[in-house]
């Protein structure tokens, strides 16, 4: 029996892991779930697989869910990041970490630290701790698979050679709803435009990521601690089909990719399941259906937050920390409408100059920059 902890489960990765479970059938079992406030789906989740704990956002919350089970059908409840950090040190043999944010690193650490396997779909939590989070799971000797479709197509490609003989690692992107809109129109981009991706259902934060590809930025540092990649070697390529979900280059000229349709659930099955492969009934892919693929390089000026998380990451110390919290504050503030489109790059720069000096040397440090980085960020917002 492998028992599962999913770390926002009723988000968009959430609640596709629970699917893979119900499909993989009796040999796995949910053993945690932490959510926020939405308790009506949780406390469905809580009826079908009968977790032994449960994480909640506040008080608040925690009642409402137990007003809903019931006492005879209520598990151990905890709220807040007390709750959250309670499930994900439970002894569960995967952890899938989908908690949005910076929210997700002192949870991924407490993965690690205990040698579990970390099944990543937080890319935040390497974007400001990669160091740390990556130095602790060596030592304990814990697995972090990830669930990102580009790091996990990775993954998978890099089981055909070994690191050291890796010319280039390439993360595709899709290139987002505004891939061919003239520069100048991207000033009328309004919030129901950037939630238009044209080929991923996500949420409301990571769409936009990827409207800005900002996302991407992120992933490239994300695949730098992962796979111990040097910046130089990680290539960002333009894919709008989004069946070839990234590629490794080998030195003697081999390219290895990995494609697959547009659903999360073969990520989330690839990290849960490995290094087994389970014939589960999700589509399968047809190329001839699809047709042709087509690739091009990005546009760094029409994007700029993807030259300026490159950059950050280049950089290192704290600036990828800074960058991840103030573009969290500037992708808030934009869905808000407080912001314009084109105002959540220029702010991250803002704050990235303000704060971009100095390096880590532990956790701590990192979260009380991260709080830094908000906290300037906020404080910009109000100044215009």
């Amino acid at each position: 029996m492998t028992y599962v902890t999913i770390l926002g489960s009723t988000g968009a990765i959430g609640t596709r892991t629970l699917a893979v479970l119900s499909a993989l059938g009796d040999t796995y079992q949910v053993a945690g779930l932490a959510a926020g406030h939405n308790v009506e789906l949780l406390a469905e989740q809580i009826r079908r697989f009968h977790p032994q704990l449960v994480a909640v956002a506040d008080d608040d919350a925690r009642k409402r869910l137990l007003s809903l089970l019931g006492t005879a059908d209520a598990p151990e409840v905890l709220v807040g990041d007390e709750g959250l950090l309670a499930c994900a040190s439970m002894p569960a043999q995967v952890v899938v970490n989908a908690v949005m944010g910076a929210r997700g690193i002192l949870p991924a650490m407490a993965v690690v630290r205990r040698g579990a396997r970390l099944a990543l779909a937080n890319k935040e939590c390497l974007v400001a701790a990669g160091t740390f989070i990556m130095r602790e799971a060596i030592a304990a000797k814990a697995e972090i698979v990830p669930v990102d479709s580009e790091h996990c197509a990775l993954h998978q490609c890099m089981q055909s050679g070994r690191p050291s003989e890796v010319r280039r690692w390439i993360l595709t992107a899709s290139g987002g709803p505004f891939r061919t809109w003239p520069r100048e129109r991207l000033a009328s981009v309004t919030v129901a435009d950037a939630l238009k991706h044209p080929n991923w259902n996500m949420g409301k934060k990571i769409t936009v990521d990827s409207a800005t590809m900002m996302n991407k930025g992120l992933e490239v540092i994300e695949a730098h601690h992962l796979f111990a990649a040097p910046y130089d070697k990680i290539a960002v390529l333009v894919h709008p089909e989004s069946i070839v979900h990234s590629l490794v280059e080998y030195e003697d000229g081999s390219l290895m990719a990995q494609l697959a349709t547009h659903d999360m659930r073969l990520p989330i099955q690839y990290a849960v399941t490995y290094p087994e492969r389970v014939d589960l009934s999700w589509p399968r892919l047809d190329l001839a259906e699809v047709g042709r693929l087509t690739f091009e390089d990005p546009d760094f000026e029409k994007f700029p937050a993807l030259r300026l998380a490159m950059d950050a990451g280049r950089a290192g110390g704290y600036a990828p920390c800074v960058l991840n919290a103030a573009n969290e504050v500037a992708v808030d503030a934009f869905l808000r409408n407080q912001i314009s489109y084109s105002r959540i790059a220029s702010l991250v720069a803002d704050v990235l100059d303000d704060l971009h000096s100095g390096s880590p040397s532990s956790i701590d440090d990192v979260l009380h920059m991260d709080g830094l980085a908000r906290e300037r960020a906020r404080l910009l917002l109000t100044k215009g």
